[in-house]
């Protein structure tokens, strides 16, 4: 039975959150949790207590970190490191595999869901301009989308991962295959025909009460940006966003499978042990939340300008910082990790907040300390996308946050 790609369970941030529990295991270690606020669906509550000194940057654990490409194996990483605490930059591997070329700053990736938190910061936009409430249920801006029977589901919901709706039905074919993958690679797909596969079938949990990482979550919220602008969701963000910020190497490719420019090749194992060549990808299967490109120094001018605040005014900015209420746990009743638009971890006492991401052949994240004392892009380049990412996640975050 093939698995549902568009339920997106990411396994990057799955390795993260794996990573937190080993790191922050122990009393001492948490009791850094409560500096992640949570509230009601209500006004934000004001900021925590300012979080504790990050340690200094440990730059032979960090080069030691990206360089293992063999567990699990990997045909490239880089790492960005940036924030008042000190900066490094450092790769391993190649770019290209035929030429030989290593990684450069300036090459170019996909960055998977990290795409949900522009789409997020320009939601919250809209929102500040009182062109939406957050507690407006979807179905009224996207009238006739979601099945009738649906109970209403709001803004806020679908921004925290709350909002409760069924599985998507699975595709005709296994995505799980490389072969298969291959084949269908230039498939276009459009976001209603993402939408429809949600079923007319009982929710998964009421709105609101529990939370799952899903990306048709994002489908929906970008579909909201074009019903209220009148414009396709990638020119919103590319205006609003791209374009105020001189994110030049960021964009929202649509119809283009390629990459344009220097960037990092993906590969994907095959079953006889070949590597593939799969950079080349319609990524029309992650419309609204996953298909953005982008490189490490545009990621983290965007990081640094969000959590400056100068995209987002305070209350609005504060969502992102925000948890569900504390009741609110996700399905294997661990706490809630993700706000409006981020998610949260807490390593070896130091909370970050930001986004991972995943598309076949690349991972990424972009994670920082609120105050900005550390911030961090990382990109790596699995031939797998299966839980071995967890390794490279969880020992490159661990040599971010220890001494």
């Amino acid at each position: 039975m093939s698995p549902s790609p568009l339920s997106r369970r990411a396994v990057v941030g799955t390795a993260l959150a794996g990573a937190v529990a080993v790191a922050t295991a122990g009393p001492a270690r948490a009791a850094a949790r409560p500096t992640a606020a949570r509230s009601s669906d209500g006004p934000p509550p004001r900021p925590g207590p300012a979080p504790a000194p990050v340690p200094p940057l440990n730059v032979p654990a960090l080069r030691a970190a990206i360089g293992d490409l063999a567990h699990p194996q990997l045909t490239g990483s880089q790492l960005r490191v940036s924030g008042s605490a000190g900066r490094w930059y450092g790769t391993a591997g190649v770019a290209d595999r035929v030429s030989g070329r290593a990684i450069h700053e300036r090459d170019t990736f996909r960055i998977g869901s990290i795409t949900k938190v522009f789409v997020a910061t320009v939601v919250l936009q809209l929102a500040a301009e009182r062109r939406l409430s957050l507690e407006t249920p979807v179905q009224r801006f996207l009238p006739g989308l979601l099945p009738s029977r649906f109970p209403p589901i709001t803004v806020l919901q679908l921004l925290r991962h709350t909002s409760g709706l069924p599985d998507e039905r699975e595709l005709p074919y296994d995505l799980s295959v490389p072969e298969t993958l291959v084949r269908h690679r230039y498939d276009r797909w459009t976001p209603h025909r993402i939408v429809a596969l949600i079923p007319n079938d009982a929710m998964k949990f009421a709105p609101g009460t529990r939370q799952e990482y899903r990306g048709i979550n994002y489908v929906l919220l970008a579909l909201l940006i074009e019903a209220l602008t009148g414009r396709r969701y990638g020119e919103v963000i590319t205006a609003r966003l791209l374009r105020p910020l001189g994110l030049r190497h960021t964009r929202v490719p649509g119809d283009d499978p390629r990459i344009h420019g220097p960037h990092v090749h993906g590969y994907l194992k095959m079953t006889d042990g070949a590597l593939r060549d799969i950079t080349a990808f319609d990524q029309s299967l992650a419309w609204g939340e996953g298909e953005m490109i982008s490189h490490t120094g545009d990621l983290d001018r965007f990081l640094t300008a969000l959590f400056s605040g100068e995209l987002l005014p305070p209350r609005e900015l504060e969502r992102m910082f925000t948890l569900p209420p504390g009741e609110v746990r996700m399905l294997d009743g661990s706490p809630a990790r993700y706000s409006a638009g981020l998610q949260t971890v807490t390593l070896n006492g130091i909370t970050l907040w930001g986004k991972t991401g995943e598309r076949y052949g690349y991972c990424s994240a972009l994670f920082a300390t609120r105050d900005q004392q550390r911030r961090a892009v990382l990109s790596f380049n699995p031939v797998r996308r299966d839980a071995t990412q967890a390794q490279a996640t969880q020992r490159i975050a661990e040599a971010l946050t220890r001494p």
